[in-house]
């Protein structure tokens, strides 16, 4: 059984293909998780102090890993993108 070589050029496509559906990931969760951090304001604001507390200190707690998530997959692809410069 033979192998063919792979190029640099698929990996850092591949590479690529994946930061972008990182970011979107990352773009959705974060506009959901700001609207359940208004919802957690409007409970707060209404009276319903535990049930905002959780649902606001939930939808920041899932936007900042969600930021995480992107600059993680961003750092991967500057990597890439580095290594090719550096193997040509």
């Amino acid at each position: 059984m033979s192998h063919k070589p792979v190029k640099k050029s698929n990996i850092f496509q591949e590479r690529l293909r994946q930061a972008r559906y990182s970011f979107n990931l990352a773009l959705i969760a974060t506009g959901l998780s700001a609207c359940i951090s208004l919802i957690g304001a409007g409970l707060l604001l209404s009276g319903k102090v535990t049930e905002g507390t959780f649902t606001a200190v939930g939808g920041m707690a899932t936007s900042v890993r969600c930021i995480q998530f992107a600059k993680e997959a961003n750092d991967r692809l500057d990597k890439t993108l580095t290594e090719m410069k550096d193997g040509d």
